[in-house]
């Protein structure tokens, strides 16, 4: 009979899997910006943006608003490696005239309490921090800072909605200060709901959820931040205050709410709101329960129909009730003492359909609270990415602690609705307590963490002035360089390439292309037809240089380069044509002509002997000769920043300066024959390689070297050369980030303090991770993934702070590189004598190709400081095989000119 009566409140799995989605969409609500305001879960920011890690310390304070008491704390947490805390706590009442009064009474009321706390405790004189547990929906735009929102459970407190809580508390406090020598700092405003979740996170690293079943329910998790629209910036994760109260305050759950429910919600404080928890907590569980028998005794199917004074009158049957008719070892003894008490005189007959009453109603509460706590669990398991997760959800409140049967249906439910999901249900000690000092001592952490994050990458963030001043030392360099007095002195070598023009859309033929400049070693052959036809067509072959060979003699190198070209040109049939070749060789050399150049010293990790000072076209003759298998027509040696700005120029006639930003840095552009004093001549032009990257071998950037760029010197292959380079290439940013997070973990701000094997390794963080890293495209979780791949196991937190670190080395190596690019421009501009120049720039190179922000940062940089010159840049396409042909072509073109 009585399920015949309660059947709309008995719920089957397909019901909950319909109510999972329903709060789901919810929350997706929620969480939008546009959609935010008609969402009834109001998905709230809390500003807990980390979980404790075990490293917190000190004295904390914590008050506790929102129960049946007011509760004051203090928190002792230890950083003796246990991770063991103390809690001493005293509770005080919250009388009706207190929770349904005004404003002022009540902030005065919690100071009031909060000072006999410290005077019994004996804390007057320490200055303390202190965390206010709140538990009311606030909108928070900062985690010192709420406005409330609603009143919920008992309380209506005129003046407070719409009102600063945190600075409510303030002033209150404010007025003991002077008079009762009392220092108390609020930190941070936390919901009872986020204590709980950050309490049981302190003991179990894996709780990112909070959960409360009492007096009112709630629940929190753990939110990535690109999800929280509400909120500036996306990276990390933020804890989200749900307030699931509220679901179904838009008629989402009319279809399964009942006429007891709607007649408990007429006579309650706040009709027509927080309708999902009025079927929930435990505040409206006992009133249900008596709505229900109200009606079953008016119908004669309880207690011979006789209605008693306790039937009728509002709030006489409690939870309290309710959890002990639900004892079933005590068979039906307590159901008939609870009825009679109440002067209804039960039959057993009335007991058993009495306690299955009580049964169904808080086993649909236990349903439903399991049906939303499943969407929740759903989300961070799909944020994640993972197929099966293990989560621990921290639990408070009295229904879920008293209630003999509520926590362990909880439990079966939750796990049949997402079987993905391993879940671990810890009970919180002090929740709104210990996790208000928890969140205040996580704040303190950060903050401290922040600042020393913040004075160690502060040498990286160079101001618009101080690249102006590397701006004009660079342009100084560069004039330093083409003078012939101050030529040899100069660190910007500004060398001569005797390419004296680009190319004009005449050149055509076969010619062959070598490219030495890296760990690999290239040969084309490079078809050019011109006309209507023009085309360039490409065949190559790459082969490998071992580690032996690029370290070992001259005279082997070369070899390994001949024998080389002997397999292409086989493996092409063209062993027998003697055809022009230009030969792309990625070291600064000085040249006499285009087909001499004399190896200046080597970069990018060469080291083989015999060859520095001498000509290594003759070197390359040499080696061909002693293989005595074919002849080549070596016509021009190439520097691949040359061979980047010749390809280019092929489509743009207006493309005059190349820059190479990969492995290595490097400029060249068209110079005035008559600025170059150390070659013959005044006519026309000639294209300068600057071999930029050894700026600053003189000191005269070392007020913006860091320890890492010295530290990353000392250790390379060629300490004290090239160090404008290593503060902008590739091939050491990579390092610099490792030396940084070395700096950092020594300072207990990364990987929990710990230096793992592989951080050791030199060069185990290439530049390519930092691409990756930096990419707006990727997760904090697929971050943490590149990291574990390095063998770092690294924290989301951690996982922020190396993304962070990598940003700024990045950005300061494209706004130096930017600086530099800017003063060749303006020279360009100054050599025409323009008022505004219009010019395009050739580029190649890894870190601009594939970095996700170098090259728009670069870009931005030559804006801000050449703001009188409109440069385009243009991608090279192969700027080191396809630009040596076309050199080689261009200077066949121009050396048939002079002949005729």
């Amino acid at each position: 009979q009585v399920d015949r009566y309660l059947y709309h409140l008995r719920f089957s799995d397909d019901v909950l899997l319909d109510v999972m989605a329903r709060f789901q969409a919810e929350m997706v609500k929620g969480l939008g910006r546009d959609t935010n305001p008609t969402a009834t879960v109001k998905m709230l920011p809390s500003f807990v943006r980390s979980l404790p890690d075990g490293s917190e310390k000190g004295d904390f304070l914590a008050v506790d608003l929102g129960g049946s008491q007011f509760r004051a704390h203090q928190v002792k947490v230890f950083d003796d490696g246990k991770q063991s805390s103390q809690l001493e706590s005293k509770f005080y009442p919250t009388p009706k005239e207190v929770t349904q009064g005004n404003g002022t009474e009540l902030f005065d009321y919690v100071a009031d309490c909060l000072l006999d706390f410290m005077e019994t405790k004996n804390l007057k004189q320490k200055k303390l921090p202190l965390g206010f547990t709140f538990s009311f929906p606030c909108k928070q735009t900062k985690l010192e800072e709420g406005v409330l929102l609603a009143w919920t459970k008992h309380f209506k407190v005129r003046g407070v909605q719409d009102t600063d809580v945190v600075a409510s508390l303030r002033k209150a406090l404010q007025k003991h200060k002077a008079s009762f020598d009392i220092d108390v700092d609020v930190l941070a405003l936390v919901n009872d709901t986020v204590g709980t979740m950050m309490t049981c996170g302190y003991d179990d690293r894996r709780c990112e959820v909070g959960l409360i079943i009492g007096t009112g329910t709630n629940a929190c998790y753990m939110e990535e931040m690109r999800h929280i629209d509400l909120v500036e910036g996306d990276e990390g994760r933020m804890c989200i205050n749900t307030e699931w109260g509220a679901f179904g305050d838009d008629g989402a759950l009319d279809d399964l709410r009942t006429e007891f429910d709607r007649e408990l919600d007429l006579g309650s404080l706040n009709p027509g709101k927080q309708l999902f928890e009025k079927m929930i907590s435990s505040l409206y569980l006992g009133e249900l329960v008596r709505l229900i028998l109200l009606k079953m005794t008016k119908e004669g199917l309880l207690f011979n129909g006789k209605v008693s004074t306790a039937l009728l009158t509002k709030g006489k049957i409690e939870m309290k009730h309710v959890s002990a008719m639900e004892k079933y070892k005590e068979g039906l003894s307590n159901t008939k003492e609870i009825l009679t008490e109440l002067s209804l005189f039960p039959s057993e007959e009335d007991c058993v359909a009495v306690q299955h009453v009580c049964t169904i109603v808080s086993f649909r509460s236990a349903n439903l609270c399991a049906a939303a706590l499943a969407a929740i669990l759903t989300r961070l398991r799909e944020n994640k990415k993972l197929l099966h997760m293990r989560i621990t959800v921290g639990i408070d409140g009295g229904l879920y602690k008293t209630h003999p049967q509520y926590a362990k249906r909880l439990h079966k439910v939750v796990r049949r609705l997402v079987p993905t999901c391993d879940v671990r249900f810890l009970l919180s000690v002090s929740g709104s307590g210990k996790g208000a000092a928890m969140v205040t001592a996580v704040a303190r952490r950060l903050a401290a963490q922040r600042s020393h994050i913040d004075a160690t990458l502060a040498p990286f963030l160079l101001s618009l002035g101080t690249l102006r001043e590397v701006r004009n030392k660079m342009r100084t360099e560069l004039e330093y360089g083409l003078k012939r007095e101050t030529q040899a002195k100069a660190t910007v070598k500004m060398l001569p390439t005797y390419v004296c023009g680009t190319p004009d859309g005449t050149e055509k033929g076969k010619f062959l292309a070598l490219d030495l400049g890296g760990t690999n070693f290239r040969v084309l052959l490079v078809k050019i037809k011109s006309g209507r036809r023009r085309s360039v067509q490409m065949y190559n072959k790459i082969f490998a240089i071992p580690l032996e060979i690029m370290q070992g003699t001259g005279e082997e190198l070369f070899d390994h380069i001949v024998q080389c070209i002997a397999d292409f040109l086989e493996y092409m049939g063209i062993k027998g044509a003697r055809l022009p070749l230009g030969f792309t060789f990625s070291f600064p050399c000085r040249q006499a002509s285009i087909d001499k150049g004399t190896l200046v010293g080597w970069t990018k990790g060469f080291k083989a002997t015999d060859c520095e000072g001498e000509d290594v076209v003759d070197m390359l003759r040499e080696a061909i000769r002693r293989r005595n298998e074919f002849d080549l027509d070596i016509v021009a040696v190439v520097n691949d920043t040359v061979g980047t700005m010749m390809t280019c120029g092929y489509e743009d006639p207006n493309c005059e300066i190349g820059l190479i930003a990969g492995t290595g840095s490097n400029v060249c552009y068209m110079e005035d024959m008559k600025n170059i004093e150390i070659v013959e001549g005044n006519e026309g032009k000639m294209c300068i390689n600057t071999e930029w990257g050894a700026f600053g071998d003189n000191g005269c950037i070392d007020n913006i070297r860091t320890k890492y760029d010295k530290e990353v010197d000392e250790g390379s292959l060629n300490p004290g050369k090239q160090r404008y380079e290593k503060m902008t290439s590739g091939m050491y940013l990579g390092e610099i980030v490792r030396q940084i997070l070395i700096d950092l973990t020594k300072q207990g701000l990364l990987f929990r303090g710990r230096i793992s094997e592989s951080l050791r390794k030199r060069g185990i963080f290439e530049t390519k991770f930092l691409s990756q890293i930096e990419s707006d495209r990727l997760a904090l979780l697929q971050v943490r993934r590149i990291l574990q791949q390095l063998g770092l196991d690294s924290t989301c937190e951690d996982s922020i702070i190396v993304k962070e670190v990598c940003g700024v080395v990045s950005k300061r190596a494209a706004r130096l590189c930017g600086a530099g690019l800017a003063a060749i421009v303006e020279k360009k501009r100054e050599n025409r004598g323009l008022e505004r120049l219009q010019i395009t720039v050739g580029v190649d190179g890894t870190l601009y190709k594939l970095h996700p922000h170098f090259s728009r940062v670069l870009q931005e940089t030559v804006k801000e400081l050449a703001p009188q010159c409109d440069v385009t840049f243009m991608l090279s396409e192969d700027g080191s095989g396809k630009g040596a042909a076309l050199i080689t072509a261009v200077a066949k073109r121009l050396h048939n000119v002079g002949q005729k």
